[in-house]
């Protein structure tokens, strides 16, 4: 039987189509334009020229230009003909000058911005004229941070109050970073004089609460959509907070997942401003409250003061002092709390710690939908949580093997762990340990014990009980460290060690002869 070929010539445009939409669209471009007509036709259509990104994806939190010589061509050969079809372009910095400059691209809105890391990127795209040439055509931007070896932390909070005071169209705004932690605005002490009439949708992280106030302090009188990420729950003292309705906006996303002191001060009357709200997404992390915020809480004070509310999103987590409670709540009494929302899944948790003095109440909308999971128990109903990367265990009753199993099947994409338990686990769990499953974290990146007990350490050391990837960061008290591993000659915990990287904070003046070689990398940062 005679052997058939079919290039891909051969092959009908409706299945080049199929084919091309699997590829990078700059990738078909830069392979197939100029082979010959039809291909070039083909690679011109607008499903691969309207949105187009002039950048390699290295990972999710990484990107590269492209090299010298296919951006050349880009430049010389293929930009000149599309120019006119390109609606949304993502670019690298640092090809702006080259892509954007020499021509027209007369149906061009969008526009994002990738890979800023230093004063000097900013001082560019202030100075550079390509802001002025847009300012009255972009209508959607996106700005794209990235911190790489510690050259740039501080964010230019005049850069975004510069583009929104130029562009004179522009109705959505992302000011954002590749990392989870980067790029934060400040404007407590310097706040930089800006406004915007057209503004319709802002998505930016901030650096505290009172940022966030004010950016809603009059300035965007039109905006409809405000996602705003906040890094401290502090608000500085004094603070005059305006009482004015926010009538125009529909929709409001607030993240604060670190400690926050002023819930009735400043969330309630920030959100019963929202009289004309559809949508409201809560993730919020309350200390030290009178009460858990329960659906009690969510209706009166909240949800009262929206009539248009359609959907509602909750991921919040309360903390009480035991000392003058009369009366603590059940699970039962906050699920019941929740009979107000039917439309809506509402899963609690509740733990109350006798020696630390504190009650916690969790409570979260499901499908859960973010990131970190923190303060999780030994009555952790489990389910699956494929959005967490970020968790953190804390109880006042011991950690047993069957509970670290939960953990791996609910997190399975779990990256950074803290573990804090200064309670033994009990001697049948121990006797019988050699018939236990051994647990993977096949994604895990660091691992962090904090006022732990030994019992724990060896939980994850011990390559018969636990099975570590590569690279994991280890962070742990060094004495604890050295007591678990038999002053690093336990040949039971060297397998994991030896994947490692171990941040040791404490000055230590005799380091063991094994210590160095026990690891796959050893930082000390002394005091």
């Amino acid at each position: 039987m005679k052997h058939s070929s079919i290039e891909l010539n051969d092959l009908s445009d409706e299945i080049l189509l199929i084919i091309f939409t699997k590829l990078e669209k700059h990738h078909i471009l830069h392979s197939f334009v100029g082979v010959n007509q039809r291909l070039t036709k083909i690679a011109h259509d607008s499903i691969f020229t309207s949105h187009l990104t002039l950048f390699e994806h290295v990972s999710h939190t990484s990107i590269s230009r492209l090299s010298d010589s296919i951006l050349d061509r880009f430049c010389s050969q293929i930009l000149p003909a599309i120019s006119y079809k390109i609606n949304w372009l993502n670019i690298e910095v640092s090809s702006i000058e080259r892509i954007l400059l020499p021509r027209n691209y007369p149906n061009l809105f969008g526009l994002g911005i990738y890979n800023i890391e230093s004063d000097d990127d900013i001082r560019f795209l202030k100075e550079n004229i390509f802001m002025q040439r847009f300012k009255n055509q972009i209508s959607s931007l996106v700005i794209k941070s990235v911190d790489k070896n510690d050259t740039f932390k501080k964010v230019n909070t005049h850069l975004f109050a510069y583009i929104l005071n130029t562009l004179s169209h522009l109705r959505y705004f992302k000011f954002d970073s590749l990392l989870f932690y980067d790029q934060r605005m400040a404007f407590v002490y310097t706040p930089p004089s800006m406004f915007s009439s057209t503004l319709l949708q802002l998505h930016v992280k901030v650096d505290s609460f009172t940022d966030c106030l004010y950016l809603l302090d009059d300035r965007f009188d039109q905006l409809r959509t405000f996602y705003v990420d906040v890094q401290y729950g502090f608000v500085r003292p004094g603070l005059k907070i305006n009482q004015n309705k926010l009538h125009n906006l529909r929709c409001f996303s607030l993240y604060c997942f670190s400690t926050m002191h002023s819930y009735d001060r400043t969330i309630i009357p920030l959100l019963q401003r929202m009289s004309n709200l559809e949508q409201l997404h809560l993730y919020l992390l309350i200390n030290k409250q009178a009460r858990f915020v329960d659906g009690n809480d969510i209706k009166m004070n909240i949800t009262d003061y929206m009539p248009q509310l359609n959907k509602l999103h909750l991921n919040i987590c309360s903390s009480i002092l035991l000392n003058d409670q009369i009366y603590l709540p059940s699970l039962e009494d906050i699920q019941h709390s929740f009979e107000h929302f039917p439309d809506i899944q509402i899963s609690s948790c509740i733990n109350y710690f006798s020696e630390e003095g504190k009650g916690h109440c969790h409570i979260y909308s499901y499908p859960f939908t973010i990131r970190i999971y923190p303060n999780i128990a030994n009555n952790f109903p489990g389910g699956l949580f494929t959005c967490v990367s970020e968790i953190s265990l804390f109880d006042e009753h011991p950690f047993e093997h069957e509970f670290f199993v939960r953990i791996s099947q609910s997190f399975s994409l779990l990256k950074q762990l803290t573990i804090q338990n200064g309670k033994p686990q009990c001697g049948k769990s121990k006797n019988t340990r050699k018939n236990l499953l051994i647990i993977q974290y096949p994604h895990l990146q660091s691992l962090r014990f904090v006022t732990t007990h030994d019992d724990y350490i060896e939980q994850f050391l011990i390559d018969t009980r636990t099975y570590l990837p590569s690279n994991v960061t280890l962070s742990i008290d060094y004495k604890s460290l050295r007591r678990v591993t038999h002053k690093f000659t336990r040949k039971a915990t060297r397998l994991n060690c030896g994947k490692m990287r171990f941040i040791c904070l404490e000055k230590i003046r005799h380091l063991p002869k094994n210590f160095k070689n026990y690891f796959f990398e050893i930082c000390m940062c002394r005091p």
